[in-house]
């Protein structure tokens, strides 16, 4: 099925109180890709396409931004990776015409787990390790290519904490940071991303069969209306159990929520000198030697 097939039931479950408009999405997401291009100095955009959504909206996205000849995506896929996500991907490229790089890396990933006293590693250790060695890979095209690495995160991942630090979350800017997974599939309808790829159950794809909602025990559309409550509305947990939502689910969510704002967050650096990176010394990506103070 195309991006311009008729479909006669709904792709995804979309809360009703989560409904964005798309159009004015696209505009912020996009004008934001190129402010962000222009103020690191840099002309493209190198990112990691797994054949999942949130990788293919930012793909769409950033060939919308600034032109598909302005974007690389590097396939990265490790020896148990599903062959239909390689699949998923590689029709993502075909259909925007970017430039796109395979790179296997299974030899990286099981050379670290090879040594005495690693073999016996978990599938969350091994799935870790394969997030951060994806990361170098990216890190690395950023220098050959000459693109800045766009991050394909969304806000549900980075609330609840699903997300690998130095791994998936690094990344040199996030067009989708502040979407909710919902949301990022009603925007991957309206810019064309291909049905199936929106239709199927999402994965981080770290180990055979390897589902995101299967693993955290809950959907999506569940914890995104939790969510919104708790974050954007700022209701307390008690607040959102009084509309309805079961007390259990919302303690849990709410805790994953405050468990996981060491990766939401910068280092912490300890303050000695009269003006600290970070801290009080901020200044934008790029600006005129003669602007410094």
């Amino acid at each position: 099925m195309s991006s311009a097939d008729p479909v006669t039931e709904p792709l995804f479950p979309l809360p009703a109180e989560l409904a964005i408009d798309t159009d004015a999405a696209r505009r912020i997401t996009t004008a934001f890709i190129r402010a962000q291009l222009q103020q690191a100095g840099f002309p493209r955009v190198v990112l990691g396409l797994s054949g999942g959504i949130d990788s293919a909206l930012v793909a769409y996205l950033v060939a919308e931004a600034v032109g598909a000849e302005n974007l690389l995506a590097v396939l990265m896929p490790y020896r148990s990776s599903s062959p239909a996500s390689r699949g998923d991907a590689e029709e993502v490229v075909r259909r925007l015409g970017c430039a796109s790089e395979l790179v296997e890396i299974t030899p990286m990933v099981d050379a670290y787990f090879g040594a005495p006293g690693r073999e016996d590693a978990s599938a969350l250790r091994r799935g870790n390790a394969m997030a951060r060695v994806r990361m170098i890979v990216l890190y690395d095209h950023s220098v050959t290519w000459g693109g800045l690495v766009a991050g394909t995160g969304n806000k549900t991942e980075a609330l609840i904490g699903y997300t690998t630090l130095f791994g998936d979350s690094a990344c040199a800017f996030n067009p989708i940071g502040d979407l909710y997974k919902s949301q990022v599939r009603q925007l991957s309808e309206a810019v064309g991303v291909p049905a199936e790829i929106i239709r199927k159950a999402p994965s981080a794809d770290l180990w055979p069969g390897q589902t995101d909602e299967a693993e955290v025990g809950f959907s999506y559309a569940e914890v995104d209306r939790i969510l919104w409550r708790l974050v954007d509305r700022r209701l307390t947990p008690d607040e959102v159990v009084a509309e309805g939502f079961d007390a259990a689910l919302v303690d849990r969510i709410d805790r994953m929520v405050a468990g996981a704002e060491f990766k939401r967050q910068v280092p912490p650096i300890a303050k000695l000198g009269p003006r600290t990176a970070g801290i009080d010394y901020l200044y934008p990506r790029r600006r005129p030697r003669s602007a410094r103070t």
